[in-house]
């Protein structure tokens, strides 16, 4: 009989990247690899390696809307009963959530169903989705060494950090490239859609501020809105820099990999693949969050030295500017970050994780928090 693993993520980059990472981990030790996700893995599933791709219906709660309560629920509700009737046709030995509401339907109806389940959150604090599976989870797999929200759960905790796509592990393999005194700084820019439109209002107004022979030496290759692609073009254009410029890049990893600095939100994914390719970065975490999990996940570079956090009321075109002089001024402080953000990477979490799967699908029970 064929060795199952159902993995569930939202369509997101931030959920299905680490769950594309153990897939490949598993297959590579002989599962097949199913997984349950919503209707967006078009755009960031493509070169998932699932045996096979299960749309479940779900929705996120709103708490400022009754109505919109409601018809989550609803949707939610309709989505642990497909769930149901899947999982019993598919039969995983084990089931993975990566977070985000379209997992609940499928790891709430496993832990109904008595099959073993792991809740993976890539955050340094506990996603509200994985905070509601977690209890009945017979494993919690964290990113990061001390998480939030994870109190009461005991040994259930195990830190394996957070896998990376095989992108990522390529573009660790290269070092961080040298920049000397006077040399060209690569620079690269890139957020979600409020974070692109931010740094294209910000970049050209902070680059204009630098004098004409520091602008010569840059670099940039910058993830822009479509609609803020031409502005930001004619912007970098008449400032005589060099740039890149598109709405999405596929081979974002080895664009980091040939940076000097990133200037970025701080998403869980975006944190470990930074420590991961050992690349230096001025974090702006998303503003408004409820739980802050973006400021938490950019902590834990800056407290090794690997980046800078900046909250983006205080990140103005002057401050950049000052910054970004300072970093062409004394290149050896970016070498030093980069370093720094290395130092706090986990290139092999796929396979810890991968570890822990086979655990759980064995009937293992996890009892202790120190890893595996």
């Amino acid at each position: 009989m064929e060795k199952t693993i159902l993995l569930c993520a939202g369509g997101t980059g931030g959920h299905l990247f680490p769950a594309e990472a153990l897939a490949y981990a598993l297959k590579r030790r002989g599962w097949s690899v199913h997984l349950a996700t919503d209707h967006r893995a078009e755009t960031y599933g493509q070169n998932f390696p699932a045996d096979e791709t299960h749309i479940i219906r779900s929705a996120t709660p709103s708490v400022r809307s009754p109505k919109a309560m409601i018809s989550a629920a609803w949707s939610l509700w309709h989505g642990y009963r497909q769930s149901k009737a899947m999982l019993k046709r598919v039969r995983p030995s084990a089931v993975v959530g990566f977070g985000g509401y379209p997992t609940v339907p499928p790891v709430l109806a496993a832990a109904h169903l008595g099959i073993p389940t792991i809740a993976h959150d890539a955050n340094a604090v506990l996603g509200r989705a994985n905070r509601l599976l977690a209890k009945r989870a017979s494993a919690v797999a964290t990113s990061f060494p001390e998480v939030g929200h994870v109190g009461g759960l005991g040994g259930k905790v195990v830190q394996t950090g957070n896998p990376v796509r095989e992108q990522v592990i390529d573009a660790s393999k290269v070092a961080y490239p040298a920049l000397a005194q006077g040399g060209r700084l690569n620079l690269v820019i890139f957020g979600g859609s409020q974070g692109a439109r931010f740094f294209s209002d910000l970049l050209p107004d902070a680059l204009g501020k630098l004098a004409p022979g520091e602008r010569v030496r840059l670099s940039i290759v910058q993830q822009c809105r479509p609609e803020d692609l031409e502005r930001v073009r004619a912007a970098y254009a008449g400032l005589g820099i060099e740039a890149e410029l598109a709405p999405f890049f596929r081979d974002m990893p080895a664009r980091i990999g040939a940076s000097h600095l990133v200037i970025s939100r701080s998403g869980a994914s975006t944190v470990c693949e930074l420590a991961v390719i050992g690349r230096p970065a001025i974090m702006v975490p998303l503003p408004g969050a409820i739980d802050q999990d973006q400021s938490a996940n950019a902590l834990v570079l800056a407290k090794v030295g690997g980046g800078w956090v900046v909250p983006q009321p205080e990140l103005t075109a002057d401050r950049l500017a000052r910054e970004l002089t300072g970093f062409l001024a004394e290149p050896g402080r970016l070498a030093q970050a980069a370093a720094a953000a290395k130092s706090v990477g986990r290139p092999d979490a796929d396979e810890r994780l991968a570890d822990l799967v086979e655990r759980v699908a064995g009937g293992e029970r996890v009892g202790a928090s120190t890893g595996v």
